[in-house]
This record gives structure tokens, sequence and C-alpha cells, in this order.
């Protein structure tokens, strides 16, 4: 039976970042119903963790809605033996596939040779690859990088990912060491392109998605026109615009009081799902970006942030805004 939903996506593929404490079951539910990406990611979770005691508390990072389908749960650590055990572990739980972080550059996660460390160590990462592969039991598996660590080290780097056959490999492109504090240069993700070129003629060879700085669907069309990269993943642009992947409203302007009402929204779905599980203070980096870029908005913003304890909160405080404002 063939599960590799990758092959039958049609290009330009535009996909969701996973993001810690914001790409959570509640926003995804949102950007689901707004305006759904080709492919879903979950946030990223530890196969330490899920192969541990602490497994149950961890499982609410992996809760998803059938409305996300293709859903790809995306994994870290080092231990292929626990990539294996957690990758079956992820097929019994009905996900589309399974994505492996090698870029991100959190020193908690680098001590554990994990994220962006596996740059470092092109044997171990291969094999956590193959382990997965085969723990997956047939579901896709790709990859989430970067160019390089300290450099750019993409023409080593990329083929030894290319050699294991994964469906994808997300490339964002900066180096570890540059983390998220210089622009993203997109000439990298054109590099990448012709690697994977040289490297396979094959029809159903891995495809390649450019990540970094891309705010907006008329951007990323924009990025495959120039890298041709298969498709991009859109990270910070879904702050605040869970309409940032509805091609039927590319280029136009959502109203603020819509956006308010979907902020509300979205924040009793938090309540719903997630405040048993996470800090609801969590929210509060989406009501920065949702109340933004208007009249008044930095009155809302200081309100939100002193006086949101709950949902009830949130939408009177809005509302009295939405009447003062918008009537």
């Amino acid at each position: 039976m063939e599960t590799n939903f990758w092959t039958k996506l049609k290009k330009p593929i535009f996909v969701l970042a996973p993001m810690a404490n914001v790409t959570d079951a509640a926003f995804r539910f949102l950007i689901a119903k707004y305006g759904r990406p080709d492919v879903m990611w979950t946030e990223f979770v530890s196969c330490d963790g899920l192969m541990s005691i602490g497994r149950e508390r961890l499982l609410i990072d992996l809760k998803y809605d059938e409305s996300e389908r293709p859903i790809v749960a995306q994994i870290f650590g080092s231990k292929p033996e626990n990539f294996f055990k957690t990758a079956q572990l992820l097929k019994e739980m009905g996900f589309d596939g399974i994505d492996i972080n090698m870029g991100c550059p959190d020193k908690n996660i680098e001590k554990q040779g994990a994220g962006a460390k596996l740059m470092q160590n092109p044997s171990l990462a291969q094999e956590i690859i193959l382990a997965t592969k085969e723990g997956a039991g047939g579901l896709p598996v790709s990859v989430k990088t970067r160019i390089g660590y300290s450099k750019n080290t993409l023409s080593e780097w990329l083929p030894v990912l290319l050699q294991t056959k994964p469906a994808a490999i997300t490339v964002h492109c900066r180096t570890r060491k540059e983390m998220s504090l210089v622009p993203a240069r997109w000439e990298h993700v054109k590099e990448a392109v012709q690697i994977r070129d040289a490297f396979d003629g094959s029809k159903d060879k891995t495809l390649i998605l450019g990540n970094g700085d891309v705010k907006n669907l008329t951007e990323a069309y924009q990025k495959v026109e120039e890298t041709g990269c298969d498709g991009v993943m859109i990270g910070r642009g879904v702050f605040g615009n869970p309409w940032v992947f509805n091609r039927e409203l590319m280029g136009k302007e959502i109203s603020v009081e819509q956006k308010l009402k979907t902020m509300i929204e979205h924040t009793y779905l938090f309540e719903k799902l997630m405040v048993e599980h996470k800090d609801f203070n969590i929210m509060k980096k989406h009501y920065k970006a949702y109340v933004n870029g208007f009249d008044n908005a930095k009155e809302l913003r200081i309100e939100l942030m002193e006086n949101a304890v709950d949902a009830t909160a949130v939408e009177k405080i809005t509302n009295d805004f939405i009447e003062k404002n918008f009537k």
C-alpha cells in the first residue's frame, strides 16, 4: 500500500513550520479551518521523553484533529533505538509522516547531541534516519535542517542526508551559528536543489522545501520561482494570521474585527484543549501578533498583557475594545 502522501501533493507545496509552544493543537485546528496548508507539522517532541515514564506528559504535543491531514509528527533526539521505537508509536497513532529535527539551535537540545548538533555527526544522522524509516513501517520520513553549523556546508551535508532517501528535506537557509539573527539567504535553497538534482536524477527524488523569513504566499510563490524548490515552509508568517495559507485570500486584507474575533476563538480553543497541560500565558505571544498595525492596538495589547487570565476575560476585553473603536 502506498503510504507516501508526499508523492500525491501538487507542487508547489506549502507547509506549516513546527514551532514550540506556538503550533500546538489549538492553533493548528484554527489554521486548518481558515486556510489549511498542504502539510501540517506538530511541535517537536523528544524521542527520549516519549520512551520514558514522562511519555504521558508529552502526548499533548502529538494531539491532532482529522482536519489537519496530512499531519507530520516532528521528533528530536540522538539515540537511534529511541527513534525506531518512537516511529513505531507514531505509526500506531495514525500520523501520515515523521520529520526529524536536525536544525534546532537550542543549547539544551544540542547538549543531548540532538537538533543542529547532528550536522556535526553525519554518521549518527544517517543511522537515525534509517532507524526511523525502519520503525515507521512505510510512513514517509523527512528531515528539517540548516545550511551548516558555523558555515555553509551544504555540499557535504546534503548528500549525507540524500543517501538515506528521505521523502523531503526542509532547508532553513541560515547556519546554526546565525540562529535567526541574519536575513535568510535563499540562494542556498537554490544550491540545495542543484545538489539534489546532481545527486539523484530519478522521478521520485527527495523533495526540497525552503524555509526562512517568508511572510505570506505571495513571497512563497516568488521563492519557488527563484530557487526551483518543491515548496516552502512558513513559520513566523503564521503568527496572528491563521489565513496565511488560504490561496483564495492571497493578497487580501483581513479586517481588524475579524482578526480580533478569531483571536477570541483561538483563546477558547487553547483553554479547551491545552490549558490543563500548558500555561495560559503562552497565548500572550499570539495576542502581540493579532493586536498589531491598527489604531489603538497598543492600548488593547497592554490590557491583554496585564489582564488576560482566561478566555472569558479576553473575550470581554476584546469585545469592549471593538465596541469602543469599531461601532
